[in-house]
């Protein structure tokens, strides 16, 4: 009998952050690119984190610190027209970390440029990691 601790399809545990704001310059209009605008991120983090429980380390955890100053790297570093594109780097940069085996992404853009009254203009991902 499998030792039901080391199921492989055991579902994961979710580390998520959410509402990380961060001025950003994307856009496709000259005026988003030069005077930016405001753009929160949210990420969930798929992953087993019994390791980390276990032994009581930061070492063995995903910090979620370093999630999210990398994530506010990318959002407030290179400039890019779609938000689309912004959220693939904030996955990619997620990722990073073998032990994240998923990542959900939300860029919100709740200045976007619209002749509309609205809330906020959201793209949602999910990315996995390529296993060979």
């Amino acid at each position: 009998m499998a030792d039901p601790g080391t199921d492989a399809s055991r579902p994961l545990d979710t580390v998520a952050v959410q509402g990380i704001r961060v001025r950003g310059h994307h856009g496709v209009h000259a005026f988003e690119t030069e005077q930016g605008q405001d753009f929160v991120i949210d990420v969930v983090l798929h992953l087993d984190t019994r390791p980390a429980a276990a032994s009581d380390d930061l070492a063995d955890a995903v910090d979620y610190g370093t999630v999210a100053s990398s994530v506010a790297g990318v959002v407030g570093g290179e400039r890019h027209d779609l938000i689309e594109t912004v959220a693939r780097r904030v996955a990619d940069v997620c990722l990073a970390d073998e032990r994240v085996r998923l990542v959900d992404v939300a860029v919100h853009k709740p200045q976007a440029p619209l002749d509309v009254v609205f809330d906020d203009v959201v793209v949602r991902i999910r990315r996995g990691r390529v296993t060979p």
